[in-house]
C-alpha cells in the first residue's frame, strides 16, 4: 500500500521521483544525463536538510503519526534474536492494542511490551484499536512487570499511543485503576527498565508503561499530557487550531530533554523513521542495549531509588530568590 504524503514533504518527494526516473536513463555513458543527475541529487540533499532541520511542532506530530514508522513488534524483532508474545491479563481477555512478551537480546533474557497501532492496514488498525489500550492491556503489562521482577530480568517498553481507550467499557473495567496500579508496580520494580517513545506518547496511556529508569525518545516523536487537537478543543473550542496548541505544549524531543522528562534523543534517519525503518530500528537497538548494560551494572536498590527520585522531581522548579516574597519591614 502506498504511503501517505505529508504536505511539507511533497516538493522533496516530487524531486526524488524525478531523480528515480532519470536514473533509469543513466545506465550508459551519457555524460549530460549523469551531470543532471548529480545536480538534482545535490538539490534534493539540500532541500531535505532545509525541510527537516526546521520542522514546526505540528509537522513533528505529523511525522510521529506516519503509518510507515516502525511499530513495537518491528522494534522487538530488531532488538531480540528470539521472542515470544504472551497474551491475556488472566482476568478478562487479551488486548491487541498493547502487546507484550519475552525475548533474548544479545543472548540475555528480557521482558518487552508496547502499544501496537497497526500501521497502514485499515483492518489491522481497527483490530488493534489504533493503539488505544484497554484496562486488560495494562493488566497484561503488569503481569510481565511482575515476571521481570520475579526472575530479575530487564524490561523494555515501546510507547506509541494517543492515550488509553476512553470508552464506556474501559471505564467499567477500571482503566484508571489499571494504570494507577501499573505506576505503583513500576515504582517498585527492581529490574532495569528502559522506555522508548517511538511515536506518540499520550497522557496516562503512555505513562502506564513508561515509569522507567531511562526514558528515551525518537527525534520526531512527542510526549504530552494531551493531543494537540484535544488541547485546541478545550482552549479554543476548535480542533483546527491544533498547530497552535502544538507550539504551546512544548512536547517535542528537544523541549523534553531540556525539561528533564527524557534522558536521550535517539536520532532518526534524515526525513524520519518511515524513510528508512531498518536504520531506525538498528539505532534504537544500539541505544537501548547501551542503557541496559549501564543499568545492569548498578545496585538494584540504588537504581530503584534513582527511578523514584527521577519521577518525583518532574515539574519541580527552583524559585529565583530575587522573586521570593519578603516579610514586610
Amino acid at each position: 500500500m502506498a504511503q501517505p504524503v505529508l504536505e511539507f514533504e511533497r516538493p522533496l518527494l516530487e524531486l526524488e521521483r524525478q531523480i528515480g526516473d532519470l536514473r533509469g536513463f543513466a545506465e550508459g555513458e551519457n555524460l549530460e544525463i549523469q551531470e543532471e543527475l548529480r545536480r538534482l541529487e545535490t538539490k534534493a540533499a539540500r532541500m531535505r536538510h532545509e525541510i527537516f532541520s526546521r520542522l514546526t511542532p505540528w509537522q513533528r506530530v505529523q511525522l510521529a503519526r506516519h503509518p510507515g514508522r516502525p511499530n513495537t513488534l518491528e522494534y522487538v524483532a530488531s532488538l531480540c534474536e528470539e521472542s515470544m508474545e504472551l497474551a491475556g491479563d488472566r482476568n478478562f481477555r487479551d488486548d491487541p492494542a498493547l502487546v507484550a512478551g519475552l525475548g533474548l537480546s544479545a543472548g540475555a533474557p528480557l521482558v518487552w511490551m508496547g502499544h501496537q497501532k497497526g500501521g497502514s492496514d485499515v483492518k489491522e488498525n481497527v483490530r488493534r484499536n489504533f493503539g488505544y489500550a484497554h484496562p486488560e492491556g495494562y493488566r497484561k503489562a503488569a503481569r510481565l512487570f511482575h515476571m521481570a521482577g520475579k526472575f530479575g530480568v530487564p524490561a523494555v517498553a515501546f510507547v506509541d499511543t494517543q492515550g488509553a481507550y476512553p470508552g464506556i467499557g474501559a471505564e467499567e473495567r477500571g482503566i484508571s485503576e489499571a494504570i494507577a496500579r501499573n505506576l505503583k508496580t513500576m515504582l517498585s520494580l527492581h529490574s532495569p527498565f528502559v522506555a522508548v517513545i517511538t511515536g506518540e506518547g499520550g497522557s496516562g496511556g503512555a505513562l502506564g508503561i513508561a515509569v522507567a529508569d531511562v526514558v528515551l525518545i525518537l527525534e520526531h516523536a512527542f510526549y504530552s499530557v494531551i493531543t494537540p487537537e484535544g488541547c485546541a478543543s478545550i482552549l479554543w473550542s476548535d480542533s483546527s487550531k491544533a498547530p497552535q496548541a502544538a507550539e504551546a505544549l512544548k512536547f517535542t524531543s528537544s523541549d523534553l530533554i531540556q525539561l528533564g522528562v527524557v534522558e536521550e534523543i535517539i536520532p532518526e534517519p534524515e526525513g524520519g523513521a518511515h524513510r528508512d525503518p531498518e536504520a531506525a530500528r538498528r539505532t534504537v537497538r544500539e541505544v537501548v542495549l547501551r542503557h541496559l548494560a549501564r543499568l545492569k551494572a548498578m545496585d538494584p536498590e540504588d537504581r530503584l531509588r534513582r527511578r523514584r527520585e527521577r519521577f518525583l522531581k518532574l515539574g519541580v522548579f527552583d524559585t529565583d530568590p530575587d522573586l521570593t516574597p519578603r516579610e514586610p519591614r
